[in-house]
Protein backbone atom coordinates (compact mmCIF):
# COMPACT_ATOMS: atom_id res chain seq x y z
CA UNK A 1 0.00 0.00 0.00
CA UNK A 2 1.79 3.48 -1.17
CA UNK A 3 1.92 6.69 1.48
CA UNK A 4 -0.98 7.90 -0.67
CA UNK A 5 -3.54 5.27 -0.46
CA UNK A 6 -5.68 5.52 2.86
CA UNK A 7 -6.40 2.40 5.10
CA UNK A 8 -9.31 4.40 6.69
CA UNK A 9 -11.57 7.19 4.86
CA UNK A 10 -14.45 8.29 6.10
CA UNK A 11 -16.75 11.06 4.17
CA UNK A 12 -19.42 13.01 5.52
CA UNK A 13 -19.73 10.17 7.88
CA UNK A 14 -22.91 10.35 10.53
CA UNK A 15 -23.60 8.36 13.79
CA UNK A 16 -26.44 8.02 16.04
CA UNK A 17 -26.90 6.21 18.92
CA UNK A 18 -30.58 4.40 19.21
CA UNK A 19 -32.60 7.19 20.75
CA UNK A 20 -31.55 9.28 17.36
CA UNK A 21 -28.77 11.41 19.38
CA UNK A 22 -25.87 12.25 16.86
CA UNK A 23 -22.65 11.25 18.35
CA UNK A 24 -20.67 12.12 15.25
CA UNK A 25 -21.74 14.50 12.56
CA UNK A 26 -20.14 15.09 9.10
CA UNK A 27 -16.90 13.46 9.78
CA UNK A 28 -14.55 13.59 6.84
CA UNK A 29 -10.92 11.99 7.51
CA UNK A 30 -8.20 9.89 5.81
CA UNK A 31 -5.85 8.11 8.24
CA UNK A 32 -2.67 6.47 6.68
CA UNK A 33 -0.02 3.61 7.19
CA UNK A 34 2.24 4.50 9.86
CA UNK A 35 0.31 7.55 10.90
CA UNK A 36 -0.27 7.90 14.60
CA UNK A 37 -3.04 10.17 16.08
CA UNK A 38 -4.18 10.85 19.97
CA UNK A 39 -8.18 11.02 19.93
CA UNK A 40 -9.05 13.69 22.67
CA UNK A 41 -11.94 15.05 23.88
CA UNK A 42 -14.01 15.60 27.23
CA UNK A 43 -15.46 12.45 28.61
CA UNK A 44 -18.63 11.63 27.20
CA UNK A 45 -17.66 13.15 24.05
CA UNK A 46 -17.88 10.34 21.44
CA UNK A 47 -14.40 8.60 21.66
CA UNK A 48 -15.14 5.54 22.35
CA UNK A 49 -17.93 6.08 19.61
CA UNK A 50 -15.70 6.75 17.24
CA UNK A 51 -12.88 3.49 17.75
CA UNK A 52 -16.16 1.08 17.91
CA UNK A 53 -17.06 2.90 14.38
CA UNK A 54 -13.50 2.19 13.26
CA UNK A 55 -13.81 -1.59 14.42
CA UNK A 56 -17.00 -2.05 12.97
CA UNK A 57 -18.26 -2.87 15.96
CA UNK A 58 -21.13 0.42 15.46
CA UNK A 59 -22.45 1.35 12.06
CA UNK A 60 -22.44 4.49 11.00
CA UNK A 61 -25.84 6.19 10.01
CA UNK A 62 -24.75 8.24 7.05
CA UNK A 63 -21.86 8.86 4.67
CA UNK A 64 -19.47 6.87 3.66
CA UNK A 65 -16.62 4.38 5.20
CA UNK A 66 -13.63 2.45 3.69
CA UNK A 67 -11.63 0.20 5.49
CA UNK A 68 -8.59 -0.83 3.86
CA UNK A 69 -10.46 0.07 0.59
CA UNK A 70 -13.24 -1.66 1.01
CA UNK A 71 -17.20 0.26 1.83
CA UNK A 72 -18.39 -1.78 5.11
CA UNK A 73 -21.73 0.15 4.64
CA UNK A 74 -23.24 -3.73 3.49
CA UNK A 75 -20.47 -5.76 4.32
CA UNK A 76 -20.99 -9.27 4.62
CA UNK A 77 -20.04 -10.96 8.21
CA UNK A 78 -17.24 -13.29 6.66
CA UNK A 79 -15.80 -9.39 5.40
CA UNK A 80 -15.98 -8.22 8.20
CA UNK A 81 -14.30 -11.13 10.39
CA UNK A 82 -11.58 -11.26 7.71
CA UNK A 83 -11.17 -7.19 7.62
CA UNK A 84 -11.31 -7.09 11.70
CA UNK A 85 -7.86 -9.55 11.96
CA UNK A 86 -5.69 -6.76 10.34
CA UNK A 87 -7.21 -4.82 13.04
CA UNK A 88 -6.11 -4.54 17.06
CA UNK A 89 -8.33 -3.15 19.31
CA UNK A 90 -7.91 -2.11 22.78
CA UNK A 91 -11.46 -1.00 24.87
CA UNK A 92 -11.72 -0.13 28.49
CA UNK A 93 -13.41 -3.33 29.76
CA UNK A 94 -10.51 -5.79 28.13
CA UNK A 95 -12.27 -8.36 26.52
CA UNK A 96 -10.40 -10.92 27.95
CA UNK A 97 -11.63 -14.86 28.37
CA UNK A 98 -11.92 -15.86 31.49
CA UNK A 99 -11.19 -19.68 30.46
CA UNK A 100 -7.86 -19.14 29.57
CA UNK A 101 -4.42 -18.04 30.99
CA UNK A 102 -3.08 -15.00 30.64
CA UNK A 103 -0.29 -16.37 27.96
CA UNK A 104 -3.39 -18.22 26.32
CA UNK A 105 -5.69 -15.06 25.98
CA UNK A 106 -2.49 -13.06 24.14
CA UNK A 107 -1.66 -15.60 21.92
CA UNK A 108 -4.85 -16.42 20.54
CA UNK A 109 -4.80 -13.88 17.38
CA UNK A 110 -2.09 -15.88 16.71
CA UNK A 111 -4.03 -19.08 16.86
CA UNK A 112 -6.55 -17.92 14.98
CA UNK A 113 -4.36 -17.18 11.65
CA UNK A 114 -2.67 -20.89 12.46
CA UNK A 115 0.72 -19.76 13.68
CA UNK A 116 2.02 -22.97 15.28
CA UNK A 117 2.56 -23.49 18.97
CA UNK A 118 5.71 -23.02 19.68
CA UNK A 119 5.76 -19.81 17.72
CA UNK A 120 3.23 -18.07 19.52
CA UNK A 121 3.96 -19.14 22.83
CA UNK A 122 7.66 -17.75 22.33
CA UNK A 123 5.96 -14.43 20.98
CA UNK A 124 3.62 -14.47 23.35
CA UNK A 125 6.15 -14.84 26.50
CA UNK A 126 8.27 -11.87 25.01
CA UNK A 127 5.32 -9.35 24.64
CA UNK A 128 4.06 -9.82 28.35
CA UNK A 129 7.87 -9.69 29.27
CA UNK A 130 7.99 -6.27 28.01
CA UNK A 131 4.45 -4.86 29.83
CA UNK A 132 5.76 -6.54 33.33
CA UNK A 133 3.71 -9.29 33.39
CA UNK A 134 6.60 -11.85 32.77
CA UNK A 135 5.31 -13.47 36.22
CA UNK A 136 1.59 -14.34 35.30
CA UNK A 137 1.79 -16.32 31.99
CA UNK A 138 -0.56 -19.23 34.01
CA UNK A 139 -2.93 -16.68 35.65
CA UNK A 140 -6.56 -16.06 34.72
CA UNK A 141 -8.10 -13.06 34.31
CA UNK A 142 -10.01 -12.66 36.83
CA UNK A 143 -6.80 -12.73 39.50
CA UNK A 144 -5.48 -10.02 38.17
CA UNK A 145 -5.92 -6.13 38.97
CA UNK A 146 -7.20 -3.78 36.23
CA UNK A 147 -4.40 -2.36 35.56
CA UNK A 148 -2.67 -5.97 34.91
CA UNK A 149 -5.78 -6.27 32.58
CA UNK A 150 -5.36 -3.88 30.81
CA UNK A 151 -1.66 -5.25 29.68
CA UNK A 152 -2.85 -8.54 28.84
CA UNK A 153 -5.23 -6.40 26.27
CA UNK A 154 -3.18 -4.45 25.37
CA UNK A 155 -0.42 -7.39 24.39
CA UNK A 156 -2.93 -9.37 22.84
CA UNK A 157 -4.06 -6.52 20.51
CA UNK A 158 -0.15 -5.47 19.21
CA UNK A 159 1.25 -9.67 19.31
CA UNK A 160 -0.15 -9.90 15.20
CA UNK A 161 1.13 -6.94 14.29
CA UNK A 162 -2.18 -5.27 13.29
CA UNK A 163 -2.62 -2.73 10.61
CA UNK A 164 -4.38 -0.42 12.75
CA UNK A 165 -4.45 -0.36 16.14
CA UNK A 166 -7.37 1.14 18.43
CA UNK A 167 -6.37 1.96 22.21
CA UNK A 168 -9.02 3.37 24.08
CA UNK A 169 -7.47 5.22 27.35
CA UNK A 170 -4.86 2.43 27.10
CA UNK A 171 -2.59 3.90 29.81
CA UNK A 172 -5.44 4.43 31.94
CA UNK A 173 -4.81 2.37 34.91
CA UNK A 174 -0.76 2.04 35.04
CA UNK A 175 1.77 3.75 36.41
CA UNK A 176 3.89 6.35 34.54
CA UNK A 177 7.09 3.90 34.00
CA UNK A 178 4.70 1.27 32.26
CA UNK A 179 2.66 4.09 30.18
CA UNK A 180 5.60 5.10 28.83
CA UNK A 181 6.80 1.68 27.76
CA UNK A 182 3.54 1.06 26.53
CA UNK A 183 3.89 4.33 24.58
CA UNK A 184 7.27 3.04 23.28
CA UNK A 185 5.44 0.16 22.29
CA UNK A 186 3.10 2.03 20.00
CA UNK A 187 5.28 4.15 18.64
CA UNK A 188 7.77 1.02 17.94
CA UNK A 189 4.54 -0.49 15.82
CA UNK A 190 3.86 2.84 13.89
CA UNK A 191 7.66 2.56 12.57
CA UNK A 192 6.76 -0.54 11.61
CA UNK A 193 3.85 0.64 9.57
CA UNK A 194 0.88 0.45 11.84
CA UNK A 195 -1.90 3.00 11.69
CA UNK A 196 -1.96 4.11 15.45
CA UNK A 197 -5.17 5.57 17.27
CA UNK A 198 -4.80 5.51 20.96
CA UNK A 199 -7.56 7.92 22.96
CA UNK A 200 -7.16 9.87 25.60
CA UNK A 201 -8.81 12.24 28.01
CA UNK A 202 -5.21 13.36 30.13
CA UNK A 203 -4.08 16.61 28.06
CA UNK A 204 -1.06 16.88 29.92
CA UNK A 205 -0.34 13.19 28.32
CA UNK A 206 -0.91 14.37 24.96
CA UNK A 207 1.37 17.50 25.24
CA UNK A 208 4.12 15.61 26.34
CA UNK A 209 4.40 13.50 23.15
CA UNK A 210 4.27 15.41 19.94
CA UNK A 211 2.10 12.87 18.05
CA UNK A 212 -1.18 14.54 15.60
CA UNK A 213 -4.47 14.95 17.54
CA UNK A 214 -8.06 14.39 16.96
CA UNK A 215 -10.12 16.03 19.03
CA UNK A 216 -14.08 15.57 19.44
CA UNK A 217 -15.91 18.14 20.71
CA UNK A 218 -19.64 18.32 19.51
CA UNK A 219 -19.63 15.69 17.54
CA UNK A 220 -17.23 17.13 15.15
CA UNK A 221 -13.72 15.63 15.18
CA UNK A 222 -10.87 18.20 14.31
CA UNK A 223 -7.74 18.05 13.13
CA UNK A 224 -5.28 19.66 15.69
CA UNK A 225 -2.04 18.11 15.05
CA UNK A 226 0.76 19.92 16.12
CA UNK A 227 2.68 19.45 12.42
CA UNK A 228 1.42 17.89 9.35
CA UNK A 229 5.27 15.74 9.17
CA UNK A 230 5.68 12.57 8.26
CA UNK A 231 6.51 11.05 11.73
CA UNK A 232 8.54 8.16 10.10
CA UNK A 233 10.91 10.69 8.92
Amino acid sequence: MTKEESIVSLDDVMLHYENGVAVLKNVSLSLYKKSFYFLTGASGAGKTSFLRLLYMGMKHSSGKLKIFGQDVSNISLKDQCELRRRIGVVFQDFNLLDHLTVLENVALPLKVVGEIEARREHQAKEILDWVGLGNCFNMLPNTLSGGQKQRVAIARAVIARPDILLADEPTGNVDENIANKLMSLFYGMHRMGTCVIVATHYRQFVDKFHYNELHIENGYVADRSHSKRDLEK
